[in-house]
C-alpha cells in the first residue's frame, strides 16, 4: 500500500511522510536478515504495520515520556519518534529492547529518520523502573503480562496504549481477575474487531 493511505486518515507533513518512507524502506532492507516482521506482512506494510502505529498515537495527549516495550522492528515506537518530531518536539521517546541486532536496527533507523530515540538494550523485566507518563507495546504478550510490565515501568497517573486482535475482550476479562485498571477501547482503522486499549490506574488486586 502507498502512503496515501496514511493521507486519508492522518494529517501530516511532507517532512514526516519522507520520514516514513525511509522507515518503511530501512524496515525492508533489513528483514531479511534479522526477521523484524513476518516477511508476508511486508506487502501490507503501510496498511498492516505503519497505520496501526500511526493510530497508537493519535490515542494519547503525548505528554513527556514515552516507553515503548518489547520494540523490535520500531512498531509503534519509532513511528511515535516520528510524528513526535512533528506534533510533540519535546517528548522523549525510549524503545526497550532486549535483542542485540534489533536495538541495532533501532538506532540504525533513528539515524537514517533523523529523529531521536533512546534504545535500552535490556529485559523489560529487569531494566531499571522508568515511570513514564506512556507505555505502548504491539504484539508482545497477554494483557495479564503487559499490565506487570506497566507496573514496573509506568507512572501511576501514566496511561498504557496496547493495540488487540479480535480476542481482546478476552484478554481484558482474564485480567481482571489479576489487576484493577480503567479501560477504554478504541475501534482500530486497520481491521474491523481489533481495537487499541488505552488503560489507567494499573494496580494489583
Amino acid at each position: 500500500m502507498s502512503r496515501d493511505l496514511v493521507l486519508r486518515h492522518f494529517d501530516v507533513s511532507r517532512e514526516t511522510l519522507e520520514r516514513l518512507d525511509l522507515y518503511a524502506h530501512t524496515l525492508q532492507k533489513w528483514n531479511p536478515k534479522i526477521n523484524l516482521v513476518s516477511r508476508k506482512s511486508l506487502d501490507d506494510l503501510w496498511s498492516r504495520h505503519i497505520l496501526d502505529s500511526l493510530q497508537v498515537f493519535e490515542t494519547v495527549q503525548p505528554g513527556k515520556t514515552w516507553l515503548d516495550i518489547g520494540s523490535g522492528g520500531g512498531l509503534p515506537g519509532v513511528i511515535v519518534a516520528i510524528l513526535a518530531a512533528e506534533h510533540a518536539p519535546d517528548l522523549a521517546v525510549t524503545l526497550l529492547e532486549s535483542d542485540q541486532r534489533k536495538c541495532a536496527f533501532l538506532r540504525n533507523v533513528a539515524r537514517e529518520c533523523g529523529v531521536a530515540i533512546s534504545v535500552l538494550c535490556e529485559r523489560i523485566e529487569k531494566a531499571e523502573p522508568q515511570n513514564v507518563g506512556i507505555l505502548s507495546a504491539r504484539a508482545l504478550a497477554d494483557l495479564s503480562i503487559l499490565l506487570g510490565f506497566c507496573e514496573r515501568h509506568l507512572a501511576p497517573t501514566g496511561t498504557a496504549v496496547f493495540p488487540k486482535g479480535a480476542n481482546w475482550k478476552k484478554e481484558v476479562d482474564n485480567a481482571r481477575s489479576q489487576w484493577r485498571f480503567d479501560c477504554e477501547e478504541i475501534t482500530s482503522l486497520t481491521e474491523a474487531e481489533a481495537v487499541i486499549l488505552r488503560i489507567n490506574g494499573v494496580e494489583r488486586v
